[in-house]
């Protein structure tokens, strides 16, 4: 068996195992091997870059605590981004969500060889987004974005999966509604507006 056969999941267990022991180096795999999904799904909660770091510090910081208490009910990126989604949502109420340059989102600082017609692209669905609320944006975001099923979106923001459904239902129509206006400021986005 190779590295390629191992299932992330058990290793991920694995990692929270040591972390209840106390052993630093498992935090530092598990906070390496999470911190771009965490940062790219806070980015669809909040703009601010130090909001998104503080957040995912206090992620890991209850993931230290709690990872003794872990049981597996779940797979542990599950577990993690639901600690992220009630921090990032805690985080909004303390400091509230002061928009910032789209230039300094963490996500965008590494893509910057990216061409110009994907961050056209990009920026057009970002204002989109920007018309949803924070529930719908994480679910979009959750669904989409990370490819978590509508099961794992309702465990990790403590809901139904009905309630999931239909946050992402009403995502979806107010894109459709939002976005072809939006596109309307762009000739080359107009063209890719079906």
């Amino acid at each position: 068996m190779n590295d390629d056969d191992i299932n992330p999941d058990v290793t991920d267990r694995m990692l929270l195992q040591r972390m209840s022991t106390g052993d630093r180096t498992a935090l530092s795999v598990l906070y390496r091997g999470y911190h771009g999904r965490l940062c790219r799904f806070l980015s669809r909660l909040t703009r601010r870059p130090d909001i998104i770091e503080e957040v995912i510090n206090d992620c890991f910081w209850i993931a230290w605590q709690k990872a003794g208490t872990f049981h597996g009910d779940s797979r542990v990126s599950t577990w993690l981004m639901g600690i992220a989604y009630r921090c990032g949502l805690k985080a909004l109420r303390q400091h509230g969500d002061e928009p910032v340059e789209d230039d300094n989102l963490p996500e965008q600082r590494t893509a910057a060889h990216d061409l110009d017609e994907d961050r056209e692209l990009r920026d057009w669905l970002s204002k989109g987004l920007d018309h949803l609320s924070v529930d719908q944006r994480a679910v979009i975001e959750l669904v989409y974005g990370v490819g978590h099923t509508l099961d794992d979106v309702a465990v990790i923001m403590q809901c139904p999966v009905g309630t999931v459904k239909a946050r992402l239902f009403h995502a979806r129509v107010k894109l459709r509604n939002v976005l072809p206006a939006l596109a309307g400021d762009s000739p080359k986005l107009k063209e890719n507006v079906p």
